[in-house]
């Protein structure tokens, strides 16, 4: 995949670009603390495809939010940054691609601009995690001291990048194969080793979440038929019941399970990619 540098309305973002450069554009947008090497292994089975893999702000090479306790990730500003990103590709209409955290903000671009998105592919996701009502007053106050609390978070440094993949592996489902792209394009080198280049604030929580029938309401105005592809068995926070009665809520969408776990398209590249294929064409 060839690196790309864009101005999305004055911030700066890395992508990863695949396919040929006359085939329908193609972008994908990867999970929460992932970058653009998450696409890595099913870039290339997409030729049909220029597959254009974002680096989301604060993630992977792209940059950081501006450094502020009144400037926070949250899901509207990520809307706004794909749409600046696809403005900048001079994208007037393309297929869109997301990933856990980016199938969430992928559900709400199409949401957002019906017109442009022509069909939608959804990785473990459809619409934001949803507030939780019993914890909304403790995470509000909670994330709004982190947010004014000054000095910079210690970060972790790694004497190589094999040691960064083994934590990242033990962390998470992915095996350390499948994880490397990811942790290599995830760390900067700096005297002492290397360290993540993704900024410690997406690690904070977030103050304000929309409540269950507020993603509904916006999942209503996505008009691009869509295809959500699921793990089984299930990862627990995204339940079955709950994204069967979101998908009621999106006019045109089919649900189709694999075995494996929640990074499905590094697992298992070529049968996703076959259904990907298959809805895109």
């Amino acid at each position: 995949m060839i690196e790309l540098d864009l101005d999305a309305a004055g911030l700066a973002l890395k992508a990863c670009v695949s396919g040929p450069a006359d085939a329908p554009p193609l972008l994908a947008l990867h999970g929460w603390l992932d970058n653009a090497a998450s696409f890595e292994r099913l870039a290339p089975r997409l030729n049909t495809h220029r597959v254009i893999a974002l680096d989301l702000p604060g993630h992977g090479r792209s940059a950081h939010l501006p450094a502020s306790p009144f400037v926070a990730y949250g899901i509207a500003e990520y809307v706004a940054v794909v749409l600046a990103a696809a403005d900048a590709l001079a994208l007037t209409h393309f297929d869109l691609l997301g990933h856990s955290l980016g199938a969430g903000v992928a559900s709400l671009v199409a949401a957002a601009a019906p017109e442009r998105v022509r069909r939608l592919g959804l990785i473990e996701g459809l619409g934001p995690l949803a507030d939780d009502p019993a914890r909304s007053l403790q995470r509000f106050r909670n994330a709004t001291l982190r947010r004014l609390r000054r000095g910079a978070r210690k970060r972790s440094v790694f004497p190589d990048i094999d040691t960064a993949v083994s934590v990242r592996a033990a962390a998470t489902d992915l095996p350390a194969a499948q994880a490397r792209g990811i942790v290599e394009r995830g760390l900067t080198r700096e005297n002492d080793g290397y360290r993540w280049s993704s900024d410690p604030r997406l690690t904070q929580p977030t103050p304000v979440r929309m409540d269950e029938a507020q993603i509904r309401r916006l999942l209503e105005g996505i008009a691009a038929p869509t295809l959500l592809l699921l793990a089984r068995p299930q990862t627990p926070y995204l339940p079955e019941t709950m994204l069967r009665e979101r998908a009621a809520h999106v006019a045109d969408i089919r649900i189709k399970h694999l075995d494996g776990h929640h990074h499905l398209h590094l697992e298992h590249p070529d049968a996703v990619a076959a259904h990907l294929r298959a809805h895109f064409a």
